[in-house]
């Protein structure tokens, strides 16, 4: 597998992926289809509520919401929430690795009216796996909600033991989705193993345009398995953004409506033909519905993700 974990010096030499196209094809599609498909094309999972995809950017909540009893944090989670929502937002990630993030999220839902709406992706992730079910009823129980659209194998930890357990739920009605998560990279030769020989309905990988090894060989069997994919660290935990923030935004900005890096370093990952959805976190209401917005429309199709990434790259 090619390395393309990519420094600041060299990043982005290579160009984007094809365009836009459905996420779970019957088969996979070759460039030139890709490429035509169009930027408004649903995504995702088409089993949500009224058969609608699954919407292209969801929310993370890693260190972000993690903040305790701390009444006002509490308050600035549920307004972001609350702000994720009222911009259409539906699936929103966590894990019981994310401190108190699962009950900062469940009261904010709670408070906001908002369980019906929400598509909850959580995780397990405990050794021994015989701790899994206790782990996996206390986050439900933290989250109010009565069963997960999304349980994931949080880093393939114990996956062995863990995946048959989330895919007895799953046939049992306890759950309507199964996947695997990994992030910064780490055991991609694992996640493709999996992927090739389990039932699974999603795969989380980092993504970003500064870290594009899911495209060699994980987006390629996604799409030909019919495997939603969802996209973590799509700013690289703010690293990204922090590095493009002295420059101006590159002239293919202005044709795809960015107003700021974010959106742009966020239309070219949720831009990829293979990706579900990304989960930028976020402490910010204004930057919740920033990165909203940049999932809505103006999509990057291939010949425009290629200069997203030459233009990007000159800058740094």
């Amino acid at each position: 597998m090619n390395d393309r974990r990519i420094d600041r010096r060299t990043l982005l030499r290579l160009g984007g992926a094809a365009g836009v196209a459905l996420c779970l094809p019957a088969r996979a599609q070759t460039n030139a289809e890709a490429a035509a498909s169009a930027a408004s094309a649903p995504r995702a999972v088409p089993t949500l509520t009224g058969g609608a995809a699954l919407p292209r950017v969801g929310l993370g909540s890693w260190i972000t919401f993690n903040v305790g009893n701390d009444a006002a944090a509490r308050t600035q989670c549920t307004d972001v929430i609350a702000a994720f929502f009222a911009a259409g937002g539906q699936l929103i990630d966590s894990s019981p690795m994310y401190g108190s993030s699962q009950a900062v999220i469940g009261a904010a839902l709670k408070q906001l009216n908002m369980l019906p709406r929400v598509f909850a992706a959580d995780k397990v992730w405990i050794a021994p796996a015989s701790r899994g079910p206790a782990q996996i009823e206390a986050s439900r129980a933290l989250w109010g909600v009565a069963r997960f659209d999304l349980l994931q194998v949080h880093n393939l930890l114990a996956w062995q033991e863990h995946l048959p357990e989330l895919l007895q739920m799953k046939a049992a009605g306890q759950l309507r989705y199964v996947g695997i998560t990994t992030s910064e990279g780490r055991r991609m030769r694992d996640v493709e193993q999996i992927m090739r020989s389990h039932p699974i309905d999603f795969v989380q990988v980092s993504y970003s345009l500064a870290d594009r090894r899911a495209e060699d060989r994980i987006f390629p069997l996604a799409r030909e398995r019919g495997i939603a994919v969802i996209a973590n660290r799509p700013f690289e935990q703010g690293d990204l953004l922090r590095a493009l923030a002295r420059h101006a935004l590159p002239p293919v900005a202005a044709e795809l409506q960015c107003t700021s890096w974010a959106q742009f370093a966020l239309k070219f990952v949720v831009s990829h033909p293979a990706v579900t959805c990304a989960v930028p976190a976020t402490t910010s209401v204004a930057h919740v519905r920033e990165n909203m917005a940049a999932g809505l429309a103006n999509l990057p199709d291939g010949g425009q993700r290629n200069r997203m990434s030459v233009q990007t790259a000159s800058l740094l």
